[in-house]
């Protein structure tokens, strides 16, 4: 059980960006310890990605976002497939121009690729993440891309060809929430990592859970488009545990009310 979050801000929006992305950061470090990264991306800049073998408490001092940024993508690993030893199996995962971050499983990958004869973006990568970015970069950001796709899915990206826009998408089997303000939109495997920012950053959030069969484009922080799919009903599992790294929630908020402070 993964956690993923980020946020599409206005250029001009008053708000701290690396305290920003450490608060939602520290929002789902209980969901995975076995990697942890994030993207940025400033206005029609190329995207930059940053990731370790760590739980987030061990990487949120370091966690560094630019004032020109106005995109950001988090993810902490609990991984399922594609081992966190082969660095691009972590999270953000690139294929071609797309970075994106992914809670779930995707359970036809393999099939994914040999129906469509598309590579691996890095010839080590195993992690069925890929198959996601690999068809949107084909086919694009629509839902019947995402309809091909089997198993669970909360997830989001960015596409490097287009300047200011980020894409959220749910499919089943997990959560994804957005919180909206007047500076932007952010967005969470959890409700509480949404709490936590509005608590660090002094904002008030509109917050609402992603209906499942859902895809968002964010642009320059406000919302631009909604697109509705059918996902993988089929697709079940025995349930799992959102708390996979109990110590990680609370390590980091005492580093992050530290870091508040200077």
């Amino acid at each position: 059980m993964c956690g993923i979050a980020g946020y599409s801000l206005k250029v001009d929006a008053r708000i701290d960006r690396t305290l920003a992305a450490q608060a939602l950061l520290a929002g789902i470090a209980e969901r995975g310890a076995d990697a942890v990264g994030y993207a940025h991306r400033s206005h029609g800049e190329a995207v930059s990605v940053h990731k370790q073998r760590s739980g987030a408490s061990a990487f949120l001092p370091e966690l560094t976002v630019p004032a020109s940024s106005v995109e950001v993508l988090l993810h902490v690993r609990d991984y399922t497939k594609g081992h966190p030893t082969i660095e691009a199996n972590n999270h953000p995962v690139r294929h071609g121009h797309i970075v994106g971050v992914h809670n779930g499983i995707i359970l036809n990958d393999e099939e994914i690729f040999e129906r469509h004869t598309i590579q691996r973006y890095v010839s080590s990568m195993t992690v069925d993440t890929e198959a996601i970015f690999a068809l949107v970069e084909r086919f694009g950001p629509w839902g019947k891309t995402l309809e091909q796709l089997r198993g669970s899915m909360a997830t989001a990206w960015v596409d490097e060809r287009e300047r200011g826009a980020v894409y959220l998408a749910r499919g089943v089997g997990r959560p994804l929430w957005t919180g909206e303000s007047r500076d932007g939109i952010f967005f969470a495997s959890t409700k509480h990592a949404l709490e936590v920012s509005e608590e660090f950053l002094g904002l008030r959030l509109r917050k609402r859970e992603l209906p499942e069969g859902t895809i968002l484009t964010l642009e320059s922080g406000r919302l631009a488009c909604k697109e509705r799919f059918r996902p993988d009903r089929g697709f079940t599992e025995r349930p799992l545990p959102a708390v996979r790294a109990p110590g990680e929630r609370e390590s980091c908020l005492r580093l992050l009310t530290a870091l508040a402070s200077i």
